[in-house]
């Protein structure tokens, strides 16, 4: 009985993140600035694909054709989903960073900008 539920839960969570990554998809072609492409990219990447990995851990735990395998399966889906939970967010503000110190990437309207005033013409 509990083998059935979690094995649906692991389901479940496959299928969020497939619907994550379906709408991080859409952000990504219907933004039209950097930053805002980036925070879908983010958003696919967190939610798209921890999601998918911890259901997928959720069914290797019970799955018994595994055998005593299936917690090292289980167990290393869900240190790869910490790693990604960690890393991912660091990344993408690492990659924002870089790009508005380079002064590639322009926000327009862009109304005040804290970090560099001239990008956005403020007089101080």
């Amino acid at each position: 009985m509990i083998t059935e539920i979690i094995t649906y839960i692991g389901l479940a969570l496959i299928g969020l993140g497939a619907l994550a990554d379906l709408i991080a998809s859409i952000g990504m072609h219907r933004f039209k600035n950097f930053y805002l492409r980036l925070h879908a990219t983010t958003v696919g990447t967190i939610w798209g694909a921890v999601f998918p990995i911890i259901g997928a851990s959720l069914i290797a735990f019970v799955y018994e054709p595994l055998g005593p395998y299936k917690y090292l399966m289980g167990g290393a889906g869900l240190v790869t989903a910490l790693i990604i939970i960690l890393l991912a967010p660091a990344g993408s503000h690492a990659l924002a960073r870089a790009i508005h110190r380079a002064g590639i990437a322009k926000v327009v309207p862009c109304v005040h900008d804290e970090l560099n005033p001239q990008l956005c013409g403020d007089k101080q």
